[in-house]
């Protein structure tokens, strides 16, 4: 069996694609189990997330939250297309 590693895109997906399973907003804990990655790693991501206007950082009830955002969803619906694209071609 043949393990592969994530590229950037994949885990920018899989971290938006968190998000939106939870109805569009998560718990930052929650988020670090769910991604796989490291907490500095999830840092950078998040930042980036952030920084692009795909997601948005908020205190819900009092408690820290990333909801996601229009972008966000634009996103991830152009990275499956594409990926559904690909791999109907084997790549």
């Amino acid at each position: 069996m043949i393990v592969r590693r994530r590229g950037r895109l994949e885990i920018i997906a899989d971290i938006l694609r968190s998000i939106k399973n939870k109805e569009g907003k998560i718990k930052p804990t929650h988020l670090l189990y769910k991604s796989n990655l490291s907490h500095a790693k999830l840092k950078e991501y998040v930042d980036m997330l952030l920084e692009k206007g795909m997601i948005e950082e908020q205190l819900v009830k009092g408690k820290k939250m990333f909801l996601m955002k229009d972008h966000g969803y634009k996103f991830l619906s152009e990275f499956e297309r594409i990926k559904e694209f690909s791999d109907s071609f084997g790549l």
